[in-house]
């Protein structure tokens, strides 16, 4: 296993698709659709049924540039089970520093979730690649602005938790460069052809939003 930290990677867009509650007998299409919607990183939350044999299904849908991985990652057990089935983004809710540490260990980009200026600092100083502000509707852009004064330099942040295209402007304008889009773009019931539908619509949201400035 490498030890040295794994820097986020150059993304197209740095939109991660959030599938909680995804089964492993519908995710095969749903992925393809992201995919050709122009996604680049997908995370299925650990407490999605049979999760792991999500991932390693997704795993092969998408090519070795894709991040694909598991969020709500609690402990070491499941970073080291997330290697093994493929994954290479590793996403939790908080900050433990052991399962980040593992998680650079196995090569993998990691975006654990931070709240508090105390959180962001100890996520970045465990090697974090990227920071997951969450819930970010909660902090709202101004309150990850003031925060990310004192963060260091170049660290990409993310907004996730009640964010949808219509807030992209708004966090892009304070300096937050990754969004999860969750429920905005999947919930369970959803089939490929909504999601389909709602990947092109947050897309092409976002790149009018990036292009405005």
């Amino acid at each position: 296993m490498t030890t040295s930290a794994v820097a986020w990677p150059q993304l197209k867009r740095n939109l991660v698709a959030i599938l909680r509650g995804v089964r492993p007998d519908e995710i095969e299409p749903i992925v393809d659709v992201l995919l050709e919607a122009g996604f680049e990183a997908i995370e299925v939350p650990l407490n999605s049924p049979d999760a792991f044999v999500s991932i390693e299904k997704a795993r092969k849908r998408a090519s070795a540039s894709c991040l694909i991985g598991a969020g709500t990652v609690l402990d070491v057990a499941n970073v080291d089970r997330l290697a093994d089935a493929g994954g290479n983004l590793l996403v939790t809710p908080n900050v433990e520093p052991d399962v980040i540490r593992r998680a650079v260990g196995h090569g993998m980009v990691t975006m654990p979730g931070v709240f508090t200026p105390t959180e962001a600092l100890l996520a970045a100083k465990s090697g974090a690649a990227a920071l997951k502000f969450f819930p970010a509707s909660v902090l709202g852009a101004q309150g990850i602005n003031a925060i990310r004064a004192i963060l260091p330099a170049g660290l990409p942040i993310g907004a996730v938790g009640g964010v949808s295209e219509t807030d992209f402007s708004a966090y892009l304008k304070v300096g937050v460069t990754c969004f999860g889009l969750g429920s905005s773009l999947y919930k369970p019931g959803y089939d490929a052809a909504v999601v389909e539908e709602r990947a092109v619509k947050t897309i092409v949201a976002y790149d009018e939003a990036v292009s405005a400035g």
